[in-house]
Order: C-alpha cells, then sequence, then structure tokens
C-alpha cells in the first residue's frame, strides 16, 4: 500500500542541511527502473545501447545487457571492504572526463562536451576476489557547494585535475583540497587537519608550447607532499602511475589499472563471480582461475542525496558498517 502522506526528515551534516522526501524518493527510483526495464524490452533502443557501449572498448561482447543496474553486494559477490568510491573534482575544461574514459578502458574524445554523464561503476574480478568501484565526477555540483561537500564526505580517494596551461585551475585544486580536508576531519571529529588519500593531475602535457604552469609552482602552490603527475588523456602519458596509485592509496590491487586487465561483458563476469562462489560453497566451477577481468555497469546511476547522507552518517559513528558503502 503506497503511503498518502509525505516523510521528510532533516540531516546535518558538517553544516549540511537538506530536507528530503523518502516517499517522492522511493517513487522516483520505482519509476526510473520501470523505464529502465521497458526500455531494456525495446530491441532497437537495447542494439543501440550495445553499440553505444561497445564504441571506443573493443573487448565488449554483444551479450544482452541486464534490465536494470547490477548489485554486486545484493547478489553477495562483492564484499563491503571491496566496494570503493572515487570522487573526481577541478575546474570546467581540464580532462576530467577524457581520464575517467582512460580508467573505464575507453578512447580519447576530442571533442568536447560539458560533462552530463557523471556517475560510472567498473567492477573487477582479480585473483578469485570481486571489486566494484564507483566514480563520482563531481563537476555539476560546482555551484551547490553543500551538495559537493557531501560528496567529498562520501569518497575514499580523491583525482584532482587541472590543466597545465590554466594557473587558476591550479589555484582551483589547492582550495579543493583545503576543503577535503576540512571536511574529513570535521566528519571524523578528529583534533588535527586529516591527511586524504589524494592524486593530482596536471593535464595536457601533450600541449607544451602552450603551458603556463611551471614544475616548481605547482610544487610550491600544493606542497612539497603532494602525490602529483604530469598526464596527458590524449596520449596516455602518465596515467599508469595515476591509477596504481590510486590503487594504492585506495587499497585496491594494482592489476585495477587499465592495462593490467580484460574488459569483458557485465553478464560474463557475473558468470565469473558465481562460478566461483559456487566453488567455494562445494560445487565444482564451470571455469577454472582467470586472468584479471572487468565490466562497465552500463545502467549505473549515481545514488540519491538521500543514500549518501546516510552513508555519512554512518561512517561519523566509527563503527564499521554493515553494508557497502557504495548504495
Amino acid at each position: 500500500m503506497e503511503m498518502n502522506t509525505t516523510e521528510k526528515f532533516y540531516l546535518p551534516v558538517d553544516g549540511i542541511t537538506d530536507t528530503f522526501s523518502s516517499h517522492t524518493a522511493h517513487r522516483h527510483t520505482r519509476m526510473t527502473l520501470k523505464g529502465l526495464q521497458n526500455a531494456s524490452k525495446s530491441p532497437e533502443k537495447s542494439v543501440a545501447e550495445r553499440r553505444s557501449l561497445s564504441s571506443g572498448n573493443r573487448h565488449s561482447s554483444s551479450d544482452l545487457l541486464p534490465r536494470r543496474s547490477v548489485d554486486q553486494l545484493e547478489m553477495s559477490l562483492t564484499k563491503p571492504r571491496n566496494c570503493h568510491r572515487i570522487v573526481v573534482l577541478g575546474a570546467p575544461k581540464v580532462g576530467k572526463t577524457n581520464i575517467l574514459q582512460r580508467f573505464l578502458g575507453r578512447d580519447f574524445e576530442e571533442h568536447y562536451e560539458p560533462t552530463t554523464e557523471d556517475f560510472h561503476r567498473k567492477m573487477f574480478y582479480i585473483r578469485g576476489e570481486a571489486y566494484q568501484v564507483d566514480l563520482l565526477d563531481a563537476a555539476k555540483e560546482r555551484d551547490f557547494p553543500a551538495k559537493r561537500r557531501l560528496s567529498i564526505l562520501t569518497g575514499d580517494v580523491f583525482l584532482l585535475v587541472f590543466s597545465l596551461e590554466d594557473r587558476e585551475s591550479l589555484n582551483n585544486v589547492r582550495q579543493l583540497m583545503n576543503e577535503i580536508e576540512a571536511a574529513k576531519t570535521k566528519l571524523l571529529k578528529l583534533k588535527h587537519m586529516s591527511r586524504v588519500p589524494v592524486v593530482i593531475c596536471g593535464n595536457k602535457a601533450d600541449l607544451d608550447s602552450q603551458r603556463v604552469v611551471s614544475r616548481s609552482e605547482v610544487r610550491e602552490t600544493l606542497g612539497k607532499d603532494a602525490v602529483f603527475f604530469e598526464t596527458s588523456a590524449k596520449d596516455d602519458t602518465g596515467l599508469e602511475g595515476v591509477f596504481r596509485t590510486i590503487a594504492t592509496l585506495g587499497g585496491l590491487p594494482e592489476q585495477t589499472g587499465p592495462s593490467k586487465h580484460q574488459l569483458v561483458s557485465i553478464l560474463t563476469y557475473q558468470s565469473l563471480c558465481i562460478s566461483h562462489q559456487r566453488s567455494r560453497g562445494g560445487i565444482r566451477a564451470a571455469r577454472g582461475p582467470c586472468a584479471p577481468c572487468a565490466a562497465l555497469d552500463p545502467l549505473a546511476r549515481r545514488p540519491s542525496f538521500t543514500s549518501d547522507l546516510r552513508l555519512v552518517l554512518g561512517s561519523s559513528t566509527k563503527t564499521k558498517p554493515e553494508k557497502c558503502q557504495i548504495q
């Protein structure tokens, strides 16, 4: 029976106080899932989605897409400790989207378009363990400080990007570093500034003739202890080190780097995980151990702000969460 009243609750977190309607959120979720299921029944749209997924991805198969976003925790395929969120921040037009595309195993896009798809989910199968990495590009929250702060509070690792041809974008990263450290320190109720896992990219290193930011200026602005890489999303310069460092800081296997695994279809990935799970339960697996592989969830959507608030409130109690942090 559907509720006729709207239940509202107020959740103050680090200066954030917003009103959320749980009834409206649940109804929106039901409508979204219904729309995705109906879309998956359309042969023409399924073909278009598969073509879109396979473009720039030589390893994708033509398996049919699932009808809903893959919930690894719900299927008991991923342990909570293997779920991580990477939050990406930086000024507009510095190359954040193309760096994310490289991590997802896709090709560089020459033509710039403002970010529309801000949430991605990549799932890995490495040495018999399943991992889930959610990537949140918080660029659209630039003008909404409360929402951006909430995204910061949910992040496990941060990727900050500036352009080597734009000095103001470097200053923006310095401000973001201060904001991240202050937010995390207050959340964890620490007496001193918390050191947060942050990796910084000085992007567009291929445009050497247009460079205006020197290495010494970067160190002076960000500090000697900053984890900094000069990168080019266009020719892949420096990104291997970036992804390896993100894995190290986030407690992820090195094989999460794009060059360290093979991309497979979502259904192939699920089959591998289920096969391994059955083998642990005493049932002989259909396939033996395989090389590291990963799959992209084509229907992944950004969790609601209500879910993020609940996540933040749970982490602030300093108790070990029973559920995966990526909800």
